[in-house]
């Protein structure tokens, strides 16, 4: 079996640029989508007011939720795909030492991941 290391690097440098998203996102979520009551008018003139701002307030702490979960399910992956990957070096390693050579290629052999 031959494994493409690179293409294991490849998708956990794009995990981790996700990741790096989601922590933008996440940060913008919660300090850059505050409004006031008075946003949405005066409640004195308009009654809809305070249940507008309520339903806003839910409506961030609901977004602010899921980018954390997702920035946890991201994490989850990056990290298992980064010990995927370290295993396969790993065993590439140790057969490259076990039949005395160091030389190029791709992990051969029944590798177990996970």
């Amino acid at each position: 079996m031959r494994v493409d290391l690179s293409a294991l690097d490849e998708v956990i440098r794009k995990l981790w640029r996700l990741l790096d998203d989601m922590d933008k996102a996440g940060t913008t979520s919660k300090y850059e989508t505050e409004l006031s009551m008075d946003a949405f008018g005066q409640s004195c003139y308009f009654a809809e007011a305070r249940d507008l701002h309520t339903a806003q307030v839910k409506l961030k702490s609901d977004i602010e939720g899921i980018i954390k979960k997702l920035h946890a399910l991201i994490d989850d992956f990056s990290t298992k795909t980064s010990k995927v990957r370290d295993k396969y070096n790993n065993e590439e390693h140790e057969i490259k030492t076990s039949v005395g050579g160091d030389s190029g290629g791709s992990t051969k052999g029944k590798l177990a991941a996970g």
